[in-house]
Parts: C-alpha cells; sequence; structure tokens
C-alpha cells in the first residue's frame, strides 16, 4: 500500500472542548499553527455552538477571525443548528460541518432535535451553501452505537448516508462517538455505506474509548476510506456521551501508516513534539501511546 491518506486534525475542536482547562486563543493559535508547521492541511478548530454548553468554544468567532490564511490549508468549523451555521458563514470559515446523530434519544440530548428534524435542518443548510460555494460534509454521530439506545443498525446509518448523498454534500463523515466500534463493524457498515454514496468522499472518526480506534482506522483503509480524523495527543472527547473518551491520537495513526508504507505529508516528529508542548497548557499528560513510547526504530539524538 503506498497511497495517500489525509488525516484531517480535530485537536483544536475536539480535543479541547470536553478539557477541563480553558485555553486563551493566543494558546490555541499556536497549537493551530504547530499543526500545520507539521504538515497538516486540514483543521477541525471551531465548533459554532452554545458558549453555556461548551465554554471551550466560546471564542470562536474572535479565534476564527485571527487564523492566518495559509496556502493549501482548510479550516473546519462543526456546526449543530442553523444559527451555528449563521455564524460559521459570517466568520469566513473555509469549510463548514454539520452533525446529526444515527440514534433519536441521543440527538434529541445532544442537538435537541429529532434525526427527522436535524435532516430537514441539515438540507436547508446545505442548499445556502452550496448556493454561496460553500464546502459543507456532514458528520453522522454514534454511527456505531448510541450511549442510550445501545447497538445501531448500520442500514439506518446507511439509510441516513444515502439521504445527505442526494442532498450533494461534499463530504459524509461516520463516527463512533463513544468509541465501541471494532475493525469487523468497521467493514460491516462500510459495505452498506460505499454503495449508497457514490463519489462522495468518506471520512470516519473514531474514539479510542475501548482501544480499538488505530485498529479501525486501518479497517476503514482497507475498505478505501482514505480520510481519516485524528486529535494531536489523542486528546478529546464528547461531553454530551457518558464514557466517551479521547479520540484517536494523530501520532499513533501515522506511526502506523508510515510503517505500512503510506504517505501522509505530515512529520511524526513534529506531531509529538505539539503532544508533548500541549501538555503545559492541558495542565496533563496526553493518551497517545506513541507520544509516550516514542518512535521505532528510535531517532538519533543530533
Amino acid at each position: 500500500m503506498t497511497d495517500f491518506v489525509e488525516i484531517v486534525d480535530v485537536g483544536p475542536r475536539d480535543g479541547l472542548q470536553s478539557q477541563s482547562a480553558l485555553l486563551d486563543i493566543d494558546t490555541k493559535l499556536e497549537f493551530i499553527e504547530c499543526l500545520i508547521d507539521a504538515g497538516v492541511r486540514r483543521i477541525e478548530v471551531a465548533s459554532f455552538v452554545n458558549p453555556k454548553r461548551v465554554p471551550q468554544m466560546a471564542d470562536v468567532d474572535e479565534l476564527v477571525s485571527r487564523l492566518q490564511k495559509r496556502k493549501g490549508v482548510q479550516y473546519i468549523g462543526l456546526v449543530l443548528n442553523r444559527r451555528g451555521f449563521d455564524r460559521a458563514v459570517q466568520s469566513g470559515i473555509d469549510q463548514i460541518n454539520c452533525t446529526t446523530v444515527a440514534s433519536e434519544t441521543f440527538c434529541q440530548r445532544n442537538q435537541g432535535s429529532s434525526v427527522d428534524d436535524m435532516f430537514r435542518i441539515i438540507a436547508e443548510i446545505v442548499n445556502e451553501a452550496q448556493s454561496a460555494k460553500q464546502f459543507v460534509g456532514v458528520t453522522i454521530a454514534a454511527s456505531f452505537g448510541c450511549p442510550f439506545e445501545g447497538e445501531i443498525s448500520p442500514h439506518r446509518v446507511a439509510r441516513m448516508a444515502r439521504q445527505f448523498a442526494d442532498l450533494g454534500v461534499d463530504e459524509i463523515a461516520l463516527a463512533d462517538t463513544i468509541g465501541v466500534a471494532v475493525p469487523t463493524d468497521v467493514g460491516r457498515l462500510l459495505d452498506l455505506v460505499v454503495p449508497e454514496v457514490g463519489k462522495i468522499p468518506l471520512r470516519v472518526h473514531f474514539h479510542n474509548t475501548r482501544s480499538t480506534g488505530v485498529a479501525n482506522a486501518f479497517a476503514a483503509i482497507q475498505a478505501g476510506v482514505r480520510i481519516i480524523d485524528a486529535s494531536c495527543g489523542g486528546v478529546g472527547g464528547c461531553p454530551f456521551a457518558p464514557g466517551a473518551t479521547g479520540n484517536v491520537a494523530t501520532e499513533d495513526i501515522l506511526y502506523m501508516l508510515e510503517r505500512m508504507g503510506v504517505e501522509t505529508g505530515i512529520s511524526i516528529e513534529k506531531i509529538i513534539a505539539t503532544a508533548k508542548w500541549l501538555e503545559g497548557p492541558l495542565g496533563a499528560p496526553v493518551p497517545a501511546m506513541v507520544s509516550r513510547a516514542g518512535l521505532f526504530p528510535p531517532v538519533a539524538a543530533a
């Protein structure tokens, strides 16, 4: 395997939104700059949500206004509703990612809307975004399991993916929000989803709650997916999903891909350095395994 896999680093958004430490804007901007310097070209930097529910994202409007425009770098903002979409458009963010949920209970708790209502909201957003030639993707959260309803039918997720494909979205992401999937689950779901979405790119988002994140990413790549979400240092987790811990770590994914001979365009050494730096502002060690264990073979000291 010698082809290219794109890594979308979600650390500045999904990585930070569940942290107890509130990072200031300058620190967040430095984090983003470090990721760019490492070679990351798509970064999820913001979530346009109610700051009372997610105080770590209270400063996103100012944050986005201060982002440095870089050739080839795309900044992504998450939106959950129409108000969030309007804020995202006004901010000038490069790409918008809408989120819905595969289970009714979690959708009500996370978005305050039914699954059907969320589809209607997203359909309106997609229509407006397309008119403005704005990139818009959709993430189906809890695609592999729900903290309230348990197992999720892969056929249900495939039907939802088909609905969004019919809207003509630019990208569809399948998220294991609570980290319950194993590689066979990933393969089974993608076998159903791929035929439904046609040429629309698929992206996957795994949490490492039960230590299956890297294995699941490998299964997705084997199934043809070429866009993988990851978080520098493995920080993150959904604050509204009980027991959902960190995202799969960028450096853990990079280590696997580099050993497999897959190109990413990202420096694993710089990602590890960024993860180590991030431990300072967070006041805690990052959970990424590769940042703890180091590279193999060991890098010789200069």
